[in-house]
């Protein structure tokens, strides 16, 4: 029986039991509708590989409610991933399946046909990954340094740390980005990714970056400003904590096409604002449970609220 190690998605973690890879769950009647989400339908073909997903990681109980329930609230992030532009790229999703073979010691070829076997599929297991890499891009872009605390509980944080106020670092950043137009997004990606890539070895600073831009097709300019480490996603943080001031992230799918960041300046800060972001952050860990943050949860649930959700 071949362990099978976990795979971290962003705020999510994939685990999976084992590999002794269980009967295939197959459906007795035809095909139907299981649920719909708003213009969305969930058919049993969708449930069935999704209890065979839930059996792989080892998860009990009532599985065709379980199923249902995850795949209703997947639909719904997904929508919103969709409609906000977070998504990561299909070749973002590719990688990340390569990398969990590759981590349990099997190729992608492989990893293809235990899930296969298994009822589940590579396509069911891909789309999960990329809502589970995408939804905490939507959730930052959402929340991300949005909800400033009061004075009255700034203060009572500041004599709680003796009046010491953190000290942060201070990005001001410029976004370039390789246009995209939405109806060439499928035929044009990989070779505009290519060409972003290509480009930031060339890339000569912000203040040049306008007449650098010139010299390519469809290529904007963006002066992002101020940003402290705590209002960005924690994928940012750690690219540009390693990155010096003219230097720029890798690139990324965002909704207006390709596009990498850089520094175009970097310092460490004490001031008020760095000390209230520093202190909301710190009060988002804490309140964090089982991994889920509080703020996903919340948008999630603002979510099932609002959308037309029929569960039969």
């Amino acid at each position: 029986m071949a362990k099978v190690r976990s795979l971290s998605l962003g705020a999510a973690s994939l685990l999976l039991a084992a590999f002794a890879v269980p009967q295939t769950y197959v459906p007795a009647h035809a095909e139907q509708i299981a649920a719909t989400v708003n213009s969305t339908v969930i058919t049993s073909s969708d449930v069935a590989r999704r209890i065979s997903f839930l059996r792989l990681r080892g998860i009990k109980g009532n599985l065709p409610q379980k199923a249902r329930e995850e795949l209703v609230n997947e639909v719904l992030m997904r929508q919103e991933i969709i409609r906000t532009g977070t998504s990561v790229s299909t070749q973002d999703v590719d990688a990340a399946f390569e990398r969990f073979a590759k981590n349990n010691k099997m190729t992608a070829s492989k990893l293809t046909e235990i899930l296969k076997r298994a009822g589940v599929g590579a396509d069911h297991f891909k789309a999960y990954i990329g809502v589970s890499m995408s939804w905490p891009k939507t959730v930052s872009a959402r929340f991300g340094g949005g909800n400033r605390m009061s004075q009255d509980e700034f203060i009572a944080k500041l004599k709680e740390n003796n009046g010491q106020k953190p000290t942060v670092t201070e990005y001001f950043i410029q976004q370039v980005i390789f246009v995209i137009p939405e109806k060439k997004r499928n035929a044009i990606t990989g070779k505009r990714k290519a060409e972003a890539e290509a480009s930031r070895k060339s890339y000569p600073g912000c203040k040049q970056a306008k007449v650098f831009a010139a010299g390519f097709r469809d290529v904007s300019i963006r002066d992002v400003g101020r940003v402290l480490e705590g209002q960005m996603p924690k994928e940012m943080q750690d690219q540009l904590s390693k990155l010096s001031e003219g230097q720029t992230t890798k690139v990324s799918l965002g909704p207006y096409g390709v596009e990498y960041y850089a520094i175009c300046k970097k310092r460490q800060v004490s001031d008020d604002m760095a000390a209230q972001i520093t202190y909301q952050t710190q009060d988002l860990d804490k309140a964090k449970k089982d991994g889920e943050n509080p703020d996903a949860k919340k948008y999630l649930e603002d979510l099932r609220k609002q959308s037309n959700i029929s569960i039969r």
